[in-house]
């Protein structure tokens, strides 16, 4: 479902990507770990087409990514890509429902079609008590469970997750990388997930290490 040929990525003089291939299956849980600046969230980045590679190419779907131009690529990003951070990002001035509905919103969707979707997520993800709940008032495990509904919200192909548990108490964090399986488990959701957690990582189908720049396992 993705693959990535040949991926190099420099700013200026420094090189972060020195040749990345990767093919992923629809329905894997894919980890990557390695050192700092070895160059995880860069490949990250460049998957989620938030960044361009300086070679090499991206496929989703058997979508060339390179050939779409800005706004066809924001439309695609939107459609099929869910991104979860360390930090929520969640709107503080709006309730989990509404934060879980923006990426909907974006891809056109009815607010009641909208709104019925996101009360079914944060259902299925054990927060739906928290619907009208401002982040502010959510704690930190809630906070990311909605930031999960959102990645969810317009049913992308894959879920990119970049230390999605390292702000998380560890009880928060076994939770939500039990809350992975169970989404690849019931929805045959796909997931790359960037980590420090060695628990987490070693869950996973498939542990990457990368080191200066390159895939090495």
């Amino acid at each position: 479902m993705i693959r990535t040929e040949n991926i190099h990525k420099s700013y200026g003089n420094l090189q972060v990507l020195k040749g990345v291939n990767l093919q992923i299956k629809k329905g894997e849980i894919i980890s990557i770990v390695g050192a700092s600046g070895a160059g995880k969230s860069t490949l990250l980045h460049i998957i989620g087409t938030l960044d361009k590679p300086s070679e090499g190419k991206i496929e989703i779907n058997n979508i060339d990514t390179s050939i779409l131009n800005d706004k066809e690529l924001s439309l695609f990003r939107n459609k099929n890509i869910g991104f979860v951070f360390q930090f929520h990002h969640l709107l503080p001035e709006f309730t989990a429902l509404e934060n879980v509905c923006i990426p909907a919103f974006i891809n056109k969707v009815a607010k009641v079609e909208a709104e019925q979707k996101a009360l079914e997520l944060l259902k299925t993800l054990g927060v739906a008590e928290r619907a009208h709940h401002k982040p502010s008032e959510l704690s930190g495990g809630e906070q990311q469970r909605v930031a999960v509904c959102r990645a969810l919200i317009n049913n992308p192909s894959v879920i990119l997750a970049d230390e999605p548990s390292g702000n998380l108490d560890s009880e928060s964090a076994k939770e939500l990388h039990q809350l992975f399986f169970k989404l690849r488990d019931d929805l045959n959701q796909t997931f790359i997930i960037v980590t420090h957690n060695e628990e987490l990582a070693n869950m996973a189908d498939r542990k990457l290490t990368m080191k200066d720049g390159v895939i090495i396992n």
